[in-house]
């Protein structure tokens, strides 16, 4: 069985060939430099799975090249740089790895409202720049108490219900919107449930975005979204960055309306300082000093995390191939032929 991991990137994992090298043979092939570059035709051919190690580059290659590939799996929790319906078409199962990094993702959720509301990353940078000056407990903007705050969650699945437990052990008053859930959730969990995002915006001390990227929330956090807030809010995004408007946010935050943002996840990565937002951030113009605080896509790694994350994947794969039993498929509703699964030998 030739399983193939396009898009690698380092660490290197030698307990993946320790684990599974007596079932599978890896072909790896590094995140390229070149936009242009494509998989030989050889390589991709030869393929009888695929993993996409990447959260934001294609496969490099087309899906007619991929001859046998009979399962592909995102190695991480977001897949909409993958064509679900055109690998369903194809009755190839697509999965993701949902589980691997979900309670660092929360803890870094948690991390990014701290280094606001405590302002440790404004006392650390003030420090630095001037020990003698910056030694004052009133110069970041943000601090605040946070027992009896409302924290306001969009989308309570894994991760959104580990932040939801974190944030409640601040005495912080839970609340979440998630119009995918059934009903008597809120009973279950025992925090409270909007059933608008208009409604949560409005009571949200602090807002955390626990969504996958899809057509429904594309821009969901708007202008339209952002002129209700809560006056004061804070934006936290560790989920997708296209799910927030950065202009729309720049423009909240020049106003005031929203006071600050903890962003892992941008619309376009590495950031584009020629955004508005980012160009003042980089700028450190006066106004949004310990207003915002990035991160570079990094909520969900540990060394531990990313061990789990690479385990998983192979894992999906060999339970499909050997046993035939399908886990954490996103694309089942465009598998019109379901492809033929084989022993592996």
């Amino acid at each position: 069985m030739r399983i193939l991991k396009a898009n690698w990137y380092p660490p290197e994992n030698p307990e993946l060939l320790e684990l599974f090298g007596s079932k599978a043979e890896f072909d790896i092939d590094p995140i390229p430099a070149d936009p242009a570059y494509r998989l030989t035709r050889t390589r991709s051919a030869a393929a009888d799975a695929v993993i996409n190690c990447s959260a934001t580059h294609l496969l490099p290659a087309d899906l007619d090249d991929f001859e046998k590939v009979k399962i592909v799996v995102r190695e991480g929790v977001g897949y909409d740089n993958l064509d679900l319906e055109a690998w369903g078409a194809r009755g190839v199962p697509v999965c993701n790895v949902p589980d691997y990094g979900t309670t660092e993702v929360a803890d870094h959720a948690l991390a990014l409202m701290l280094a606001l509301t405590r302002g440790t990353d404004t006392y650390d940078r003030l420090l630095n720049s001037d020990p003698a000056n910056g030694w004052s407990f009133s110069r970041a903007p943000l601090v605040r108490r946070l027992r009896g705050a409302t924290f306001g969650i969009v989308g309570l699945g894994r991760i959104g219900l580990a932040a939801a437990r974190r944030a409640a052990a601040f005495d912080m008053r839970v609340v979440f919107y998630d119009p995918h859930l059934s009903n008597g959730v809120e009973l279950s969990t025992g925090y409270e449930r909007v059933h608008s995002l208009h409604e949560l915006m409005t009571i949200s001390d602090v807002l955390s975005l626990h969504a996958p990227r899809s057509a429904e929330t594309t821009g969901m956090i708007n202008a339209a979204a952002l002129a209700v807030a809560k006056p004061g809010l804070i934006l936290v995004n560790t989920a997708r960055g296209p799910i927030v408007d950065i202009d729309a946010l720049y423009d909240a935050m020049r106003d005031g309306r929203v006071a600050g943002a903890g962003l892992d996840v941008l619309p376009q990565e590495p950031a584009d300082r020629s955004q508005k937002l980012i160009a003042a951030w980089a700028a450190n113009e006066p106004w949004i000093q310990g207003r915002l605080v990035l991160s570079p896509h990094a909520a969900f790694y540990s060394p531990a995390a990313m061990k789990d994350m690479q385990r998983k994947a192979v894992e999906c794969i060999l339970t499909y191939l050997n046993e035939g039993r399908l886990t954490n498929c996103v694309n089942r509703e465009f598998l019109v032929t379901p492809a033929k699964v084989r022993k592996a030998s």
